[in-house]
């Protein structure tokens, strides 16, 4: 691929639903391997990539808090599931050919390895894909602020979010169709108007350290290639 990228080093934050597939719950091996095939795309255009997927299509912390269930708990049981989720994309991307690492932020030496800052960016100047699990470590944290902060911790030139739309609307496309769409946004506009980007101490940490947030469709093959080197749909948010 001949293409010039934007960016040199990006954190794709893929949501657990993406990886369901046409599916109501787990995962659907079709469809992660299309995300692995849009990596290995990515890393031929010579991007470095880290990754940090959700867990809801496995448990929601916060639907499972809402049941009466402690929230702490819950949450834990969400990391767990991330964990789950980084495994099936790590088998994803080596049956690829590609050389990956499974980083996790509550130790399960067994499975994957600790996350240890230096340990990550030593496996990035590698040429390594590593994948983060099990959010921050910490409850009350959803995996979109685990993904501005490893961003940050990277020093990534972008947050790359994969969604079930291809940008950011003013409302659910899927169910307002007069939902207006947006190609630029500021840090400010996403909070003042609680657009559901990300959430405010994800969109916080971003703006704080300059990490563009770009916003596309996970779900058509190629999405990603076409967004790194600026063409395809995407909405982008940054300063001013």
């Amino acid at each position: 691929m001949s293409a010039n990228p934007q960016f040199k080093r990006v954190l794709l934050k893929v949501s657990g639903e993406a990886l369901m597939g046409e599916g109501q719950y787990g995962i659907d091996v079709a469809t992660v391997d299309r995300i692995a095939s849009d990596v290995a795309d990515a890393l031929a255009l010579n991007v470095e990539i880290c990754m940090v997927i959700g867990g809801g299509n496995i448990f929601r912390g916060l639907s499972g808090a809402a049941d009466g269930m402690d929230r702490s708990s819950a949450d834990y049981m969400g990391m767990l599931a991330t964990v789950m989720n980084a495994l099936a994309m790590q088998n994803a991307l080596e049956r690829k050919g590609l050389p990956t690492r499974v980083l996790s932020a509550i130790p399960m030496q067994s499975v994957c390895e600790p996350y240890i800052r230096r340990r990550a960016m030593r496996h990035m100047e590698k040429g390594r894909v590593v994948i983060f699990a099990a959010g921050t470590g910490n409850p009350f944290f959803t995996t979109d602020t685990a993904a501005a902060l490893r961003a940050v911790e990277m020093n990534c030139d972008a947050l790359m979010k994969g969604t079930n739309v291809d940008g950011v609307y003013s409302a659910d496309p899927r169910k307002d169709q007069s939902a207006e769409r947006f190609e630029r946004l500021t840090y400010m506009d996403v909070l003042s108007r609680d657009l559901k980007v990300m959430d405010a101490s994800a969109v916080s940490l971003s703006r704080e350290n300059n990490i563009p947030i770009v916003v596309f469709s996970i779900h058509g093959a190629g999405n990603l290639c076409k967004v790194l080197t600026g063409d395809g749909a995407f909405t982008i948010v940054e300063n001013e």
